[in-house]
């Protein structure tokens, strides 16, 4: 049985058939050139790559990873720290920290148990669940996503293809971000909702276990 291609190597195909050689690369330091990124499809960038003189392509395959599937709000410590390290200030200047709580204690609608979050405060939150259809895809963790193409040069051309199926799972992870983006108390409640619904259900399931089903008059007959 013939193994099927992965994405990467599909496109390295359909490289060689441009005639251009692709040539696999991996990305040690982004910062290290700089890169133009493209905004077309893969079609566009071979005729892109050719105009530019290209001889050949840098391919760098890319991978599905296991921290994918948790939020990423894209701030680091530094920036969290500058940005609400200062929420238990007793100061008496007119620093950020006032400003802060300030505006929310006059914004925050949506106080869960006297605490405000940011999405911020979640990172690192399981997307899964937020978009139990995101699970499906955690047997495919290490597995070939994608392909970074660059021309190379001083100045790099770029663009990142990518298999469909990585693209709906891609999709499963801006809806769960963008809800915790848009209501971080409310996708809390969401998911502590669902936690007491299976507790429920187990719960149900346990208590009608502990009834051994009852004998009809046929399975009494049985026995004589």
């Amino acid at each position: 049985m013939a193994k099927n291609k992965s994405i990467s190597e599909i496109i390295c195909d359909y490289i060689k058939k441009q005639k251009l050689s692709p040539i696999p690369v991996q990305t040690l330091n982004e910062e290290a050139a700089s890169t133009r990124y493209f905004g077309g499809d893969l079609k566009e960038f071979i005729a892109a790559a050719k105009t530019l003189g290209a001889k050949g392509i840098f391919v760098e395959e890319l991978y599905l990873e296991d921290d994918e599937f948790y939020y990423d709000s894209g701030m680091d410590d530094e920036e969290y720290m500058a940005l609400y390290g200062n929420d238990d200030c007793n100061c008496c200047c007119d620093c950020k920290c006032k400003d802060k709580k300030g505006k929310k204690a006059k914004d925050d609608d949506s106080d869960v148990d006297g605490v405000w979050f940011e999405p911020e405060d979640l990172d690192g939150l399981d997307l899964t669940l937020l978009k139990p259809q995101m699970a499906k895809y955690i047997d495919r963790i290490g597995e070939c996503c994608g392909a970074r193409l660059t021309v190379p040069g001083v100045d790099r051309l770029e663009v990142e293809i990518f298999a469909d199926w990585y693209d709906k799972f891609a999709e499963l992870v801006d809806e769960a971000s963008e809800i915790i983006e848009e209501d971080p108390n409310g996708a809390l409640e969401a998911i502590e909702a669902m936690f007491k619904a299976e507790e429920e259900a187990d719960k149900s399931v346990k208590k009608i276990a502990a009834h051994p089903p009852k004998k009809t008059a046929k399975s009494k007959s049985k026995k004589k």
